[in-house]
Parts: structure tokens; C-alpha cells; sequence
């Protein structure tokens, strides 16, 4: 099951499945995530490899990284392998219901979905703890337009990382492209800092983590994009702040989300940041207002929302093209 007809159904019925129902809190106590197993991994061999100067880390993190992908892939290929001798329709439905834990529209939603809440209703303080849940950045230094623009920023990028980018790689390859995806971006999130500890280890990570997202950060950039136009926001100005800003942004990916809402909310996001007390440098997306609000974080995902509606009937429509051909 690795040609598109398979895998555009299966990657429609997983963000059917988790747009419904996400991945339910009882599960996750019962067996965990595939992202916590993933993580127990390269947890496990950043113990045994990181260590040394630093040219023998930045090999010993080629390895861990080829390590955890040929272990990771392995699987997800076997679990394939087994489904397909149920027969098709079998198959379909169970690795739809396991490549269902790999998008996050739903959790993704409520997590930002938080902080709006908590700054309508317990104020500043509980907006902060809401945030904290969701950025790196110290919260306490975050005034309320801090917190809305760092919740918007973080909606914006995991948009793209966290739900159009494993979409992408379901549908291209099925669960082993899903699984190998979150493989790569899970540990860019925890070794791929560049930190005395992580810089070199982790430096692999980092990289192929800039590769595997490229396409999908454009995509995610037109999404957002799309979703202003049907909403009436400033879809011109999405365009027109991808276009300017996003290839000054410090990642490589994240600017073209984060200047899409930028531009569509009228917003300015990004620019320097603290995290760990140290300023982070980084150019400004937009440039409209800073002084985001709980309404902005609203519209915010009112636009995500409608933009992982539209990458369905996206996804809809090339299974109809493949099939049809």
C-alpha cells in the first residue's frame, strides 16, 4: 500500500478520525503516544552516543539518527505489511486508525484554544500558565499581547509541522512516511538546539528537519492564505508578507505559516524573543500591530480551522483525480 490511491484515502480517513475525535486521553494513560515512544528512543541513545569532542558527536548523532529511523521505519513498514493481509478494505481502516495519531488538528486547536480562554477568564496569569503549555519562552516575561502573539506564533508554525507536514508524508507514503516524519521532527524538538550539549549531536536532526518540512510550510502558508479568503481577512496581505518576510525569518519553514497569519490578521509576529533568558534574534512577519488580543487568537483559529478544512477537500479531491485516472 505505498501508491497514491491508498495512501490519500488513508490519510483521509486519519484526519477524519482525528479532526472527530483527536487522540483520546484514556489511550494515551493505557500505551502512551507513538511520539513518547519515538522520544524514549532518541532519549535512549542521546545517553549512550552524545559524548566527546565535538566532531565524534556530530557522527555519533548521524547515527542515532539513522539508528532511530531504521528502527521506526521498520515497524511502521511491518504494521503495513500485517494490515495488507487482512485484505484492502481492513487494511484501510487500521492503518487509517493508526495514522490518526500522527496529524494534531484537534489537540493543536485546544491547546491554543487555552490560552484565549485563560486570558478571558482568569486574566493575564492564567494566560500565561495557558502559553507556557505551548512556546519555550519564559511566560513571566510575556505582557498579554506577548502571550497572544507567542499562542498565534505557536498555532501558526505547528500548523505546518504538526498537521500539513505528517499529511503530507501519509499521503505520499502511506504510514512509514507519517511515522518516519514525526520520527525526524520529534527529534529535531529535543536534540536539535543549538545549545554546548546539542549542537553538534543534534545537528543532523536539525537538518533533515529543515528538509522534510519544506514542502509543507509553503502549503501550510497558502492554507492559511486560502482560509483568509474564505473569511474575508486580508488574504493579499498573507501573500504579500509571505513573499517579503518569511525567507528572512531564522527557520527556514516556520516564516511562511507565521507570515501568512501575520499578513492576514494585520498582525506583526516573531522578531526577538527571549527563551532561557537569552534574546533570540529574529526579523519581524507582517507589519501590521503588535498589540495582539484574545480576539486576534479567536480569528487565529477560526483561520486554522477552516485551513485544515480546505487541506481535506484538498486531500479529497487528488483521491478522486487518482481514482478517476
Amino acid at each position: 500500500m505505498v501508491h497514491p490511491p491508498d495512501t490519500l484515502a488513508l490519510l483521509a480517513i486519519a484526519l477524519g478520525i482525528e479532526a472527530a475525535a483527536g487522540y483520546p486521553d484514556a489511550l494515551y494513560r493505557a500505551v502512551g503516544h507513538p511520539v513518547t515512544w519515538i522520544g524514549r528512543l532518541i532519549a535512549a541513545l542521546e545517553r549512550g552516543l552524545n559524548r566527546g569532542a565535538p566532531r565524534r558527536r556530530r557522527l555519533a548523532g548521524v547515527l542515532a539518527l539513522v539508528l532511530l529511523l531504521g528502527v521506526v521505519g521498520a515497524v511502521a513498514a511491518g504494521l503495513t505489511w500485517c494490515a495488507g493481509l487482512a485484505g484492502p478494505l481492513p487494511a484501510l481502516v487500521v492503518l487509517g486508525l493508526l495514522c490518526a495519531s500522527l496529524p494534531a488538528q484537534r489537540s493543536l486547536y485546544e491547546h491554543v484554544a487555552a490560552v484565549e480562554t485563560g486570558l478571558r477568564t482568569g486574566g493575564l496569569d492564567a494566560g500565561r500558565r495557558a502559553v507556557s503549555m505551548i512556546v519555550g519562552r519564559d511566560p513571566e516575561r510575556l505582557d498579554e499581547a506577548g502571550v497572544c502573539r507567542a499562542a498565534i506564533e505557536s498555532l501558526s508554525e505547528n500548523f505546518s509541522d504538526g498537521i500539513v507536514a505528517p499529511s503530507f508524508w501519509i499521503g505520499a507514503f502511506g504510514l512509514p512516511g507519517g511515522a518516519l516524519y514525526k520520527a525526524i521532527n520529534t527529534a529535531d524538538s529535543m536534540i536539535g538546539h543549538r545549545t554546548p550539549r546539542y549542537a553538534a549531536f543534534g545537528w543532523a536532526a536539525a537538518r533533515l528537519d529543515d528538509l522534510v518540512n519544506l514542502p509543507a510550510s509553503r502549503l501550510a502558508g497558502l492554507l492559511i492564505a486560502g482560509a483568509a479568503l474564505v473569511h474575508g481577512a486580508d488574504a493579499r496581505g498573507a501573500f504579500r508578507a509571505m513573499a517579503r518576510d518569511a525567507h528572512r525569518h531564522r527557520s527556514p519553514n516556520a516564516g511562511w505559516p507565521e507570515a501568512a497569519m501575520a499578513g492576514a490578521l494585520g498582525l506583526s509576529l516573531a522578531g526577538p524573543r527571549v527563551y532561557d533568558g537569552v534574546l533570540v534574534p529574529d526579523a519581524h512577519m507582517g507589519e501590521g500591530r503588535a498589540g495582539a488580543n484574545a480576539d486576534d487568537i479567536a480569528r487565529a483559529l477560526q483561520l486554522v480551522r477552516t485551513a485544515c478544512g480546505l487541506q481535506g477537500g484538498l486531500v479529497l479531491a487528488l483521491l478522486a483525480l487518482t481514482l478517476a485516472g
